[in-house]
C-alpha cells in the first residue's frame, strides 16, 4: 500500500555558537575581571589563533562580539579565519562585578570569606554593586534573539563573549532557571557552546566546552 500521508519537510537547523575569549594574564593570576579590560596574553593569542579554523569550519555567516578588549582580540583571530567582519555590542560584556573587580581570588577570600564562597559557587547576586543574573540574562539573550532573527535555514551566528555571561545567557535562551547556570563547569578560554534550533522552534544545547588544541 502507498503511504498517502503528507510528508513534513524539515529545514536545516539554525545554530548559535558562543565562544569565550582567550586567556588574559588576569585569568592566569585568578584576578576578577568583570568589565575591566585587560588584553589577551601570549597564551590567549595562541588559543584564539588555534580556535579560528575550528569555528570557521562551522561556516558562520555573522560574527558578533563583546566590545571588551579580550573579546575583540579573540574575534580578530576568528575574523581572519572566517573572512567575517566583527560587529561589537556592549550587551555581550561579562558581568559587571562591582566592588570586587580587580581583586585576586586570594584578596577576595580574605576580604569577605563567606561572600567569596558564594562567588566561587556561581552566586554573584549579592556582590556589592554587581549586575544580577536577571540583568545579564536579559541583555545577553536580547542579542541572541536579534542574531537568530537574521539567520536563514541552516545558517550559523558566531558570538565571542565571556564565560559567565555566556552561561547565564545560554540557560535563559533555553528557557531554564537562571540558577542552572551554576550547574555547568566554567567555560575554558577559547571554548565554545553550540545551540541548535529544533523543528518546533525551541532551541537545544548541542555542545558545551568544545575547544581546539593549541599547536606549540
Amino acid at each position: 500500500m502507498r503511504d498517502e500521508r503528507p510528508r513534513i519537510e524539515t529545514l536545516p537547523a539554525r545554530r548559535l555558537v558562543l565562544l569565550r575569549h582567550g586567556r588574559t594574564e588576569w585569568n592566569a593570576r585568578k584576578r576578577v575581571q568583570g568589565q575591566l579590560d585587560p588584553d589577551l596574553d601570549e597564551t590567549g593569542h595562541a588559543q584564539a589563533q588555534a580556535v579560528g579554523p575550528a569555528v570557521a569550519a562551522l561556516a558562520p555567516v555573522t560574527l558578533l562580539c563583546s566590545d571588551l578588549a579580550r573579546a575583540r582580540q579573540t574575534a580578530d583571530h576568528v575574523a581572519r579565519a572566517t573572512g567575517l567582519t566583527p560587529s561589537y555590542d556592549e550587551r555581550l560584556r561579562e558581568y559587571h562585578l562591582g566592588e570586587r573587580q580587580g581583586l585576586t581570588h586570594d584578596e577576595y577570600a580574605v576580604l569577605e570569606p563567606e561572600e567569596f564562597t558564594r562567588f566561587r559557587a556561581g552566586d554573584w547576586d549579592d556582590v556589592p554593586g554587581a549586575e544580577t543574573r536577571a540583568q545579564v540574562a536579559d541583555r545577553f539573550s536580547a542579542v541572541l534573539k536579534e542574531a537568530a532573527a537574521t539567520l536563514g535555514a541552516g545558517e550559523t551566528a558566531l558570538v565571542v563573549a565571556h564565560g559567565a555571561a555566556i552561561r547565564t545567557g545560554m540557560v535563559h535562551w533555553l528557557g531554564w532557571p537562571l540558577e542552572q547556570a551554576a550547574d555547568f563547569r566554567a567555560l575554558g578560554n577559547c571554548c565554545w557552546v553550540e545551540l541548535d534550533e529544533r523543528p518546533g522552534g525551541r532551541w537545544a544545547l548541542a555542545a558545551y566546552n568544545r575547544t581546539a588544541p593549541v599547536v606549540e
